[in-house]
């Protein structure tokens, strides 16, 4: 499981895809509707917060306004109906491995979309998120 802190805008199709069906995964974890991965390390930031089903919902209505802009039709009635208003915060270096890591994984998945991605100088991120300074997060498996 990946719920990626950098803006879905940067992922190639099948990472928004595997994004997508992977988040509501996680919204199934935490509205306790499946036992497989609760105690996954992704999901520990949204844990955090005072409501963690309201925090997943809110990242995948962003996962879905990238999926609507690129015309793809994501089913949003599966998003929960619980909304948050406070952003989760993620650190510069989180960020920094992530980005790195995408790029990665798109040199044998997409060239093209790489190539794209080596332009970037400011990587934008996940409008759930705010950036802090920092290293790369503990919950992140290296």
């Amino acid at each position: 499981m990946r719920l990626w802190s950098i803006h879905p805008h940067y992922l190639d199709a099948k990472g928004l895809v595997a994004l997508w069906r992977e988040t509501l995964l996680a919204q199934n974890v935490l509205l306790g509707k499946t036992v497989g991965y609760k105690n996954h390390p992704q999901l520990n930031r949204f844990k955090a917060m005072k409501n963690p089903e309201g925090a997943i919902a809110s990242y995948l209505r962003g996962i879905a306004k990238e999926a609507q802009a690129r015309q793809y039709h994501f089913d949003t009635a599966k998003i929960n109906s619980r909304r948050v208003r406070s952003q989760i915060t993620v650190t510069s270096g989180q960020i920094a491995f992530e980005f790195s890591h995408l790029k990665n994984k798109l040199k044998t998945r997409d060239p093209e979309k790489l190539q794209l991605l080596e332009t970037v100088t400011h990587v934008d991120i996940h409008p759930l998120f705010e950036e802090i300074s920092g290293e790369i997060e503990s919950w992140e498996i290296l």
